[in-house]
């Protein structure tokens, strides 16, 4: 799998209401002469932002009985499970006809779309493994694939192309990456491959578009973006990814813009600094690029910044890429990323990523890397919403 738990083993719609109506009793000595009557105050909610377009959308609901033309707007909700302590989220993918479920990773640090198929001979005995001859919408090519990631764990096979389901939203003659060889890694992992999500310059798979390209070009999403919500397992864990807009029930607070560098393929944004430790004299460290990738567990920092930033919890270095922290952080500041004129925290709980009763492991470490890794420690605190043709990403506080 992508980089998870050790770096050893790591690298091994909804609306709010802008008012709140609150009904009052009807008085009990109301004058002989009067109607009962019954008051509603109004009040101001504090977390309503406002959204124009989900205004509009909102409203042609309401009249949609009314409109002239049918609504090209369209979306798919996608959810996600957690698996073990938010080490990965999968969802459930349709893929060929008749449809063939499969549990794929969905990864925004890949653009790969591949899985298990019954031409792999070392794929995991627990897979569910595509089978392209009972597809009626199958076809073959003569491409080949192969795909490494930074944990050294990787996959390889043959390029086909069928229909795919994601969410709902059924993509025509989407290009599928059939595994015939799987890494060890991949054997025991408990999905049955991968859904790339980042841009289509570092597919693996030549001339093959990603599913958010397709959804585009085929006028499936009526806008070019996808919000990834990333549930936490304390919390019942969960996810979802939306295709096609925002899904404003998972939004704690008002959406920043980010712009995107995209020259290498990647989600990719700068980090004015970060701050965390001590709550009475916070640490500065930074700046850095970062890369926003839903495929890595943890948070990889750039190898300095790693080592200031376990300095102000008292983490260990363990030597492998990983720290040891104090397993009560309740007396810590939150670790606080500002980007874009804002700032985004994972609290103090989420900086431990296993506890084993008496040590344990940071929720961050390094890689030698000469950027940031923003993985699921930091997505799964707030929300992203990915837009691939501008490019940019917004971002907020999730809920």
């Amino acid at each position: 799998m992508k980089l998870t738990a050790s770096i050893a083993t790591i690298l091994a719609v909804c609306s709010l209401s802008s008012i709140e109506a609150a009904p009052v009793a009807v008085n009990a000595t109301l004058p002989h002469h009067s109607a009962p009557h019954v008051t509603f105050p109004l009040f101001h909610n504090p977390k309503y932002y406002p959204n124009a377009t989900r205004a509009i959308n909102s409203a042609r609901g309401k009249y949609h009985k009314f409109l002239k033309t049918a609504s090209t707007s369209s979306f798919g909700a996608l959810p996600v499970t957690d698996y073990e302590n938010d080490v990965e989220y999968y969802g459930t993918v349709q893929v060929g006809t008749p449809p063939q479920n499969l549990k794929l990773n969905f990864d925004t640090g890949s653009a790969d779309l591949w899985f298990a198929s019954t031409l792999c001979t070392s794929c995991g005995i627990s897979h569910t493994k595509f089978n392209p001859a009972k597809s009626s919408t199958y076809k073959s090519s003569t491409g080949t694939w192969k795909i490494t990631y930074g944990d050294k764990s990787g996959a390889s096979g043959v390029v086909g192309f069928d229909t795919v389901t994601l969410g709902g939203v059924k993509i025509q003659n989407q290009g599928i990456e059939l595994a015939k060889l799987e890494s060890s890694s991949f054997v025991t992992d408990p999905v049955d491959g991968l859904v790339g999500l980042a841009f289509d310059s570092i597919t693996t798979a030549k001339g093959v578009k990603t599913p958010v390209d397709n959804m585009i070009s085929q006028g499936l999403i009526s806008s070019p973006v996808f919000g990834v919500f990333l549930g936490k397992q304390s919390n019942g864990g969960g996810g979802e990814y939306f295709f096609g807009g925002i899904n404003y029930a998972h939004i704690a607070g008002p959406l920043t813009t980010v712009p995107i560098n995209k020259s290498q393929g990647f989600w990719q944004i700068k980090v004015a600094g970060v701050s965390g430790g001590d709550p009475d004299s916070p640490s500065s460290f930074g700046p850095t690029d970062a890369i926003l990738d839903t495929g890595t567990t943890l948070l990889l920092l750039t190898d300095d910044m790693a080592a200031d930033v376990a300095n102000a919890y008292n983490a260990q270095d363990n030597g492998d890429g990983s720290f040891t922290i104090g397993c009560d952080t309740s007396d810590y500041a939150p670790l606080t990323f500002t980007i874009g004129g804002a700032t985004f925290s994972v609290p103090p709980e989420d900086l431990i990523f296993q506890n084993d009763g008496t040590n344990c492991v940071a929720g961050f470490g390094y890689g030698g890397l000469p950027f940031a890794i923003l993985g699921d420690v930091f997505l799964k605190n707030n929300y992203v919403v990915f837009n691939q043709q501008v490019p940019n990403v917004q971002i907020a506080p999730s809920q």
